[in-house]
């Protein structure tokens, strides 16, 4: 069978690819799912381990959830915020991440934590590695709703060139392997209105946290 995603396949890096449009055939259910998530767990601003706020709302759905405070950086399997375990990550989600993994080249993913990001005009992610987790070998599968962002994916040292990469709604990056400590991040989100979202973009964020 033809490789229907092939011309619609990026290579960032090695180990590291876009897959243009992929979540798109699910963006109904993915958004209903994700106000559901929603409702259990409001998304909230964390603060970092130095004391500032996050201009990125956050929620979590799954069997640990990422969590950032003075206490630092960690996966903890009960929300600080209403003290009950996260919700459970939807059928939906754990398809699509499965399936953009295997796409991508990484076989038998199966997530245990989806980060929901909330961005809306005039908010971003800075350079950052994801590496709260136990097993490096699974990748990340990060997935783009809503407005454009810019995606910044530059190389294992903070100080190394990085590279942009426009997002589109549907649009699902996947990184590991030699990519798994990459830093990345997101541009400062410009203003817009989106048929579905209005004015913000979701971000959904798969991983394997307790290996």
């Amino acid at each position: 069978m033809p490789d229907l995603f092939a011309e619609r396949r990026e290579t960032m890096a090695a180990g590291a690819v876009l897959l243009r449009g992929f979540a798109l055939p699910r963006e109904t259910a993915l958004l209903a799912a994700i106000e559901a998530v929603a409702a259990e767990a409001p998304f909230r601003h964390m603060m970092t381990p130095g004391g500032y706020t996050m201009s990125v709302a956050m929620t979590t759905c799954g069997s640990v959830g990422w969590v950032t405070d003075r206490k630092g950086y960690r996966y903890s399997p009960t929300d600080p915020t209403t003290g009950r375990p996260w919700p459970p990550m939807p059928i939906c989600f754990q398809s699509l991440a499965a399936e953009a993994a295997a796409e991508a080249g990484y076989r038998d993913f199966q997530p245990d934590s989806c980060l929901i990001n909330r961005y809306e005009p005039g908010t971003k992610l800075s350079l950052h590695q994801d590496q709260d987790e136990l097993d490096m070998s699974q990748p990340i599968v990060s997935v783009s709703l809503g407005l454009p962002a810019t995606f910044l994916f530059g190389g294992a040292k903070r100080g190394d060139p990085t590279a942009k990469y426009p997002l589109v709604h549907g649009d699902v990056a996947v990184w590991g392997g030699p990519s798994r400590l990459t830093f990345h991040g997101v541009a400062t989100l410009k203003d817009g209105n989106h048929p579905l979202l209005g004015e913000k973009r979701i971000n959904l964020t798969f991983r394997r946290a307790l290996g």
